[in-house]
């Protein structure tokens, strides 16, 4: 199985909770951190739930700052 991976900033304070909620929908993806300093977390996204990640993204974009950057290649940063 594939996955997507697509990287997001958040503010520090919200990444367990975002997590919570991502990993609560089971299937859709897996989070990990690649930078807690800077607050930039991993989705990988499993396929076909590409467009149910984008709805619950919707919903915690109404309650936190989410920045997709997924343009910007992290090869080289250390998983915290």
């Amino acid at each position: 199985m594939d996955t997507q991976s697509r990287y997001f900033r958040l503010h520090r304070k919200d990444i367990a909770y975002f997590k919570f909620i991502i990993e609560s929908y089971e299937g859709i993806a897996v989070m990990r951190t690649k930078d807690s300093h800077e607050a930039i977390v991993e989705l990988m996204v499993a396929p076909g739930w590409e467009k149910d990640l984008e709805e619950v993204l919707d919903g915690l974009r109404k309650e936190m700052p989410i920045e997709n950057i997924s343009h910007f290649k992290f090869q080289n940063a250390n998983v915290k």
